[in-house]
């Protein structure tokens, strides 16, 4: 059976897949990252996984993975095939494409975005199904974005488009890791929430998880930390759809977990937010956890698909 190797590198696990030609989930697996032994390890880590998939393929289906596709974190080169930096794995200029490559016997190979990738899966066979303009922001330690635009995603010139975290909502707000200050990811991320409640709550140990729970029981604290949440992130998607106007938002990561608690005050005030513009759908997203893996199988498939057309 024809399929395609899917990484989903995280920055403490990953995620992997064997994906058939119609996107189904052949076989799937976990593995940590490593990062505390260092980028070499990590880098060690993607490739020893990426063989043992491709040696399961051929047990399992009698044939070689027809490409492979990868999501990392940080910034990335596309085009070059190379994982420019990311923080959390403490990676610079590591040509991933060209490893991978090589340690699969030279099939192609597809490297991408974590955020970026993740939106592809979401446009095409998730929540974006069908909308030919979407914008997919998973809140979960930070903000990230992708920009999807008649079934691809936009990286812009230089591989940085849709990091509408960093968009300043609050100028007076708290410092941000980028030298700004109030960006939306300090002020609406679930990891913004978290240290918000841990502070208003007393309790180190809480986070967006707790705060929602105590937002469902009335609690007026929660209720306030939460309100600031979702006032931030609304004036961040206002932004967001004024100079792109999509069709429709997706919201992903663990804030949205919360569900209707979010979803329905967020709609309420991004509604209240916009003059002329017009109000886009606003729904979860659809793939949860999967949805780099997915994407980065999507990312595989389309390389092929470009090979053949060639």
């Amino acid at each position: 059976m024809r399929h395609v190797i899917a990484l989903d590198v995280g920055g403490t696990g990953m995620k992997a897949a064997l994906v058939g030609a119609d996107g189904t989930l052949l076989y799937e697996a976990r593995r940590p990252t490593g990062r505390e032994r260092g980028p070499d390890a990590v880098v060690a880590a993607i490739l020893d996984f990426a063989a043992d998939l491709r040696d399961h393929g051929v047990r399992a289906y009698g044939e070689h993975a027809a490409a492979a596709g990868v999501a990392v974190p940080g910034i990335v080169d596309d085009a070059g095939g190379i994982a420019v930096y990311a923080a959390n794995l403490g990676w610079k200029d590591v040509p991933l494409r060209a490893l991978l490559s090589q340690r699969l016997d030279g099939v192609p190979v597809a490297l991408g975005h974590d955020v970026r990738t993740g939106g592809l899966a979401e446009g095409r066979i998730g929540a974006g199904k069908g909308a030919d303009r979407f914008l997919f922001l998973p809140l979960g330690t930070g903000i990230a974005g992708a920009i999807g635009i008649d079934g691809r995603i936009e990286a812009g010139a230089h591989g940085y488009a849709g990091e509408i975290g960093h968009i300043v909502v609050r100028p007076d707000g708290p410092d941000c890791g980028c030298g700004q200050r109030g960006c939306l990811e300090t002020l609406a991320s679930a990891g913004a929430v978290s240290r918000a409640w841990a502070a208003a709550s007393g309790d180190p140990d809480a986070d967006a998880a707790d705060c929602a729970r105590a937002v469902s029981e009335g609690d007026p604290r929660a209720l306030a930390v939460w309100g600031d949440a979702i006032d931030a992130l609304a004036a961040g998607l206002v932004t967001g759809l004024t100079l792109l106007d999509p069709r429709v938002l997706i919201i992903g990561g663990g804030l949205a977990e919360a569900g209707d608690l979010l979803f329905g005050p967020l709609r309420a005030a991004v509604e209240a937010r916009i003059t002329f513009q017009k109000l886009p759908l606003i729904v979860p997203a659809a793939l949860g956890d999967t949805a780099g893996c997915l994407g980065a199988g999507l990312l595989a498939w389309d390389l092929l698909s470009v090979e053949v057309s060639a």
